[in-house]
């Protein structure tokens, strides 16, 4: 059974507002400081330039599927 906004009381629909709000604050957050770390921003550009020279293997390879 699908739930609708109507069917929620207030409070619920604030929860519900709420957290949706911190868990997308936390992931921006967290994007925030990935993205201020050298070392972070460095293994990017290692894995993109592994990538481009196809120093990759497929999952399957490596689970052996």
């Amino acid at each position: 059974m699908e739930t609708k906004i109507k069917d929620l009381t207030i409070q619920e629909l604030r929860d519900l507002i709420s957290s949706v709000v911190k868990e997308t604050m936390e992931e921006v957050i967290e994007d925030m400081v990935a993205l201020s770390s050298q070392n972070y921003l460095h293994s990017i550009e290692d894995a993109r330039e592994d990538y481009r020279e196809g120093r990759v293997k497929q999952l399957e390879e490596l689970f052996d599927v």
